[in-house]
């Protein structure tokens, strides 16, 4: 958040308390679940699947027992459910040479990890896709951005899932307008 320019953001809107509104969000953060499991079918996260879920029956209680609030370290479970990224390239678990933390993980391990848990999505929402969703291994595994225009720097759209009742899933897409594609440029860039 710092890195990413939200603590600057936050300074910038709430110029007498906007460092103190970025800590108070930081701990919020901190204390949030690392996961959710809807319905026992879908399976949502912020980075993506480690080797340290087996596909065991006791998985969703080594997430469960994960403690918060907590520093999140720069390996282990906790790291790759808020770090890895899925890639076509690699077919089980690579180390992210990109981010240099965490995995790149594969199809086959998106496709065991679903039959093994008998979820039927996986959800995720760290990457920047221009559509606002991207589908991956054969729609097992969806990257959903709502963030439009990251950063000022990317054309992209946000990307909002509805789960029904009976969990179907639709997207809507939020496009950026054109006025916050220069706003944003120009803010980057004081």
């Amino acid at each position: 958040n710092y890195t990413y320019g939200f603590y600057h953001e936050c300074a910038k809107k709430f110029p007498r308390h906007g460092v103190h509104l970025y800590k108070y969000i930081q701990k919020a953060f901190d204390m949030m679940p690392v996961a959710a499991l809807i319905e026992s079918k879908i399976f949502c996260m912020h980075g993506g699947l480690s080797p340290e879920l087996n596909c065991q029956p006791d998985d969703w209680d080594v997430i469960r027992a994960i403690q918060r609030p907590v520093s999140v370290p720069g390996e282990g479970l906790l790291c790759d459910l808020l770090w890895a990224d899925p890639s076509p390239d690699v077919s089980d678990f690579q180390f992210n040479t990109v981010r240099r933390v965490s995995y790149f993980f594969g199809e086959e391990m998106v496709r065991q990890f679903c039959e093994e848990k008998d979820i039927d999505l996986i959800v995720r929402g760290h990457e920047v896709v221009e559509p606002g969703y991207v589908f991956f291994a054969e729609q097992r595994l969806v990257t959903l951005f709502s963030a439009t225009n990251y950063c000022g720097h990317f054309n992209n759209c946000g990307g909002v899932m509805n789960i029904s009742e009976d969990l179907l899933i639709s997207f809507y897409q939020i496009h950026p307008r054109p006025q916050q594609l220069s706003s944003d440029e120009g803010d980057s860039n004081q």
